[in-house]
């Protein structure tokens, strides 16, 4: 868990995803929609990547990735990321996270 928790401070959007996992692209491509560049870690090119996996289980990520962290704050998968676009609750969350500064709907 600690590993986690090091690797998602002071970081305003980080997304642990795997490289075959297409939920993962999406999820990553809708917040980069955004103009947020999230760090992704890609556990199966990593050579903790087992370790990370078993802490984002611990944590209730079922699947393990994609997982996402916005402020510092676990935010879930892709259900949960979907969920808080559906009810543009995202974009705030990222302002609030300093992941994007401003957001123009019209674009």
């Amino acid at each position: 868990m600690d590993v986690v928790t090091g690797l998602v401070a002071e970081k305003p959007v980080v997304i642990f995803s795997k490289s075959s996992c297409c939920m993962s692209h999406s999820i990553n491509s809708l917040i980069c929609s955004f103009g947020a560049n999230p760090t992704v870690y890609e556990l199966d090119q990593i050579p903790n990547g087992r370790q990370i996996e078993r802490a984002l289980l611990q944590l209730g990520c079922q699947p393990s990735v994609p997982a996402v962290f916005i402020g510092q704050e676990f935010i879930g998968g892709a259900n949960e990321v979907m969920s808080l676009q559906v009810r543009n609750e995202l974009v705030p969350l990222l302002i609030r996270s300093k992941a994007i500064w401003i957001w123009n709907k019209s674009k």
